[in-house]
């Protein structure tokens, strides 16, 4: 048996995952894991990855929630330490400011209030906003700087993770790069090295994330530890 990813492309991790994959041609079935539906909860998703979360992959009898079986071009994660280095200190800084903000913003703008029903305080979202707008002038500043992709003059898997988080605002109703330039220009490249139809093939399940029905009681319920989490 074959490559199993197993995902849910409403989460940012997943859809990097998915769009490199398909970038570099490796060969994979596709699981979806409806994190809406508490489907990475269920006892059959633990025996693939018992922290339930997603992406996870399962490889014949080998299974894990990362792997590096599969060659890339160098670019994508650099053998130079320096253009290495760049990379991780792109995703250590990213997964402790950018990916928080932007996730708070998809929930805070339009998951919960759309799709929970929860009111979400004014001043709330008005201060998840603040941080948003802080974490992209850093972006651009300490980051991208003159260059353009995020570790250099290639892209790398740092422009992936980065792109498909700034999705998440995106997909709210955000303009995030409509005051931003050099950061609209990037998302150019990206997209154009990435190609425009894995990209919008990516991002079409978040990018329609606002016309999911409202969940049921017993769903909300479920949810309710998530929900004071985000508020």
């Amino acid at each position: 048996m074959g490559l199993e990813l197993y995902l849910d492309l409403l989460s940012q991790s997943c859809r990097a995952v998915y769009i490199f994959a398909k970038k570099i041609g490796v060969p994979f079935e596709l699981r979806t894991v409806e994190l809406l539906k508490g489907q990475h909860c269920s006892d059959d998703f633990a025996q693939v990855n018992p922290l339930r979360k997603v992406p996870a992959l399962k490889d014949g009898d080998f299974t894990l929630a990362e792997s590096r079986k599969y060659e890339a071009p160098d670019h994508w994660y650099p053998q130079d330490l320096q253009a290495c280095a760049r990379v991780d200190e792109y995703l250590a800084w990213q997964h402790t400011t950018l990916r928080s903000s932007c996730s708070l913003v998809l929930w805070q703008k339009m998951m919960l209030p759309v799709f929970l029903g929860e009111r979400v305080p004014p001043e709330t979202l008005a201060s998840t906003l603040a941080e948003l707008d802080r974490c992209l002038q850093l972006l651009e500043i300490k980051f991208l700087k003159d260059d353009d992709f995020l570790a250099g003059p290639c892209i790398s898997v740092a422009d992936l993770v980065a792109i498909t988080e700034l999705m998440h605002p995106v997909s709210a109703g955000c303009h995030v790069f409509k005051t931003r330039p050099k950061l609209a220009a990037w998302r150019q490249r990206v997209e154009a090295a990435v190609g425009e139809d894995l990209f919008q093939e990516a991002h079409e399940v978040v990018l329609k994330a606002k016309d999911l029905p409202p969940v049921d009681t017993a769903m909300k319920d479920k949810l309710k530890p998530l929900v004071q989490v985000l508020l």
